[in-house]
Formats: structure tokens, sequence, C-alpha cells
């Protein structure tokens, strides 16, 4: 229970890598650190429980519709994240595809959570760590990024949805390789508490308007 007596919200984190926080420990994954950040800020009223972290590594838009969806009402979820789309570039599929998907997604995450218990999050450029490149021509994979990303940013916009952008932190890796994990392709922790700084403050007044 909280200082004001109220229990916190149950939160289910959906997503792929960058939800789950491959190649850092668990607790530094980002929605781990938001509950702290949260639960460490003063005046909060209604923190979050992270009660399920169902991202997946390598999980696409597609996949997230098919087995991180299903798994919501186990859960309760009072409040959710939403973080997909940089498998869909990676594996090469369309925009309209990945539109599509998200469309799914929030037919079915709204029917269970009012917009203003939901945050979406953009698609870091993953370009500019050492291994980005495997993945393809870096232009290209980063024209797709912001391509996805402007779906989601809309997507969310025409539902009330608050949307984070984070994309401007992930280039900070260009020239700071403390910001990349150790697989030279995820975000350190050290990165997604930068994400943290900048996502807690909108959740923190959607939770206390």
């Amino acid at each position: 229970m909280t200082a004001a007596g109220l229990a916190p919200l149950r939160y289910v984190a959906l997503g792929d890598s960058y939800t789950i926080g491959t190649s850092v420990a668990s607790a530094e994954s980002w929605p781990a650190r938001l509950v702290r950040a949260l639960d460490a800020g003063a005046g909060m009223t209604a923190p979050l429980e992270l009660v399920a972290n169902l991202g997946v590594n390598g999980c696409t838009s597609a996949e997230l519709v098919r087995d991180q969806l299903p798994r919501l009402p186990a859960f309760g979820p009072e409040f959710a994240s939403l973080q997909i789309g940089v498998n869909d570039v990676v594996q090469g599929l369309s925009a309209d595809t990945y539109d599509a998907n998200l469309r799914t997604t929030f037919e079915a995450l709204l029917a269970r959570l009012p917009a203003d218990r939901l945050v979406t999050i953009a698609i870091p450029d993953y370009t500019v760590t050492p291994h980005g490149a495997d993945y393809g021509d870096p232009l290209q994979q980063r024209r797709e990024i912001a391509a996805f990303n402007t779906i989601m940013a809309r997507q969310s916009g025409e539902r009330g949805v608050r949307h984070v952008d984070i994309v401007d932190l992930s280039l900070r890796a260009a020239g700071d390789r403390a910001l990349v994990a150790a697989d030279g392709l995820h975000p350190s922790g050290t990165q997604y508490g930068l994400w943290v700084a900048r996502i807690a403050p909108v959740v923190a007044e959607l939770l206390n308007p």
C-alpha cells in the first residue's frame, strides 16, 4: 500500500528485446527501472507493480498479437506499456502489416484499459551500435525505423494514448559506448536509465493528473 493507502496498479509490459532487457539484468530493464523511479517519486499516490514483463527477444508485432495479448487476462492489468516493431524492421515486414497488427493490439489493450492507463515507446535506432550494421544497410534500416515509429506515434495519438520518443537518446550510443550492452547491440542499463528519465514523468502525469 502507498502512503495514501492505495494499492499499486498492476503493470504489464509488452514488447520485444528492448522491453525484456536483453543482455542486462532483469532489474535493469526499463520497465523495472520505471517502477522503481515512480516508487521513489514524491507525491505518487498510485505507483506501479510490475506483475509481468511479457517482452520476448526477437518478437514481431504479429507474434505479440499471437502470444502476448492472450496472456493479458491472467494478470488483470491496470496499466500497460507497449514497445514493438524493431523485429518487423529487421525481418523486412511491410509497414502495412505493422500498421494492421498495431490496430489489433490497440483494440485488445483498450478493451481492457482506458487510454490513460497505456503508454507506448518508440523503437530505438540500433544502427549506431557496434553490431547494428549486421542487420542490414544502416541508412535503409534508419529510414524504416523512422517510418514504423511514425505509425506507432500516429496510432497512439488517434486513440489518446501517450507516446514517448526515445530515439534521440538511443543515438547517443554512437559516441558513448557505455550506453550499449556487452552484446554490442542492445541498450545498457545506463541507456535504459536515460529512457526512464523521460518515460517516468509522462507516466506520473497519467497516474497523478
